[in-house]
């Protein structure tokens, strides 16, 4: 792991797309600014590993887990 040291309004560089910059310090917690193409996802890390834990349990669904669900209609809004 690298660990560096930055102030308030000081920026690290990922690559030559992501931009993470120091916004806000106060005691225990610091407030991060991502700047990263839209087609980079973004996420804190638990919300990560949910995602990661609800894409494992849909990959294991069976066709009959399915049974009773409906397609959306392409003139109607997913909810």
């Amino acid at each position: 792991m690298l660990v560096l040291s930055r102030h308030r309004d000081e920026s690290i560089m990922i690559g030559d797309d992501v931009v993470i910059t120091i916004v806000d310090i106060r005691s225990d917690k610091v407030r991060l600014g991502i700047d990263a193409p839209q087609a980079i996802p973004v996420h804190r890390q638990e919300v990560y590993e949910a995602i990661q834990r609800e894409n494992q349990k849909a990959v294991q669904l069976r066709p009959a887990d399915t049974t009773g669900l409906t397609t959306p209609h392409a003139d109607q809004p997913e909810t």
